[in-house]
């Protein structure tokens, strides 16, 4: 299970869609292999070094995309980062899109709510919302 802040991932999601109008659009996750598909606002959920959301906007020359690691995945905090990653992520490094039409209502109604857990199975993403 990985946990970030409600707060900075409305401001993810907000970041995607200030650089898509901005420039043209929003990235691919899937670096071309399914056109069309998560081009939309958004997040990536990436699996890396660490895990962390990330903004999909296009981007400017030389900018960087809106990045917030997992309270238990920061390759810079957390000791045991890689093997949090592959325990809950897997091996491999990976994107997974996160549509903001799931999250943006699910924070709507919870509003007293905090944090937003994402979990990985083998075939979903499921994601479940905890106050602090």
């Amino acid at each position: 299970m990985f946990t970030f802040p409600i707060v900075a991932v409305r401001k993810v999601i907000e970041r995607g869609i200030e650089d898509a109008a901005d420039h043209g659009g929003f990235r691919n996750p899937y670096y071309g292999t399914r056109p069309g598909e998560g081009e939309k606002p958004g997040l990536w959920l990436v699996g890396d070094e660490g895990v962390y959301i990330m903004s999909n906007g296009k981007l400017a020359e030389g900018t960087r995309a809106l990045v917030i690691y997992a309270e238990q995945c920061h390759p810079k905090g957390d000791i045991d980062w890689w093997d949090y990653k592959r325990r809950h992520f897997g091996d491999d490094d990976g994107i997974e899109f996160i549509d903001a039409k799931r999250l943006l209502p699910l924070f709507d109604r919870n509003r007293r709510t905090t944090h937003l857990n994402i979990a990985l199975t083998e075939t979903e993403i499921a994601l479940s919302l905890i106050t602090r």
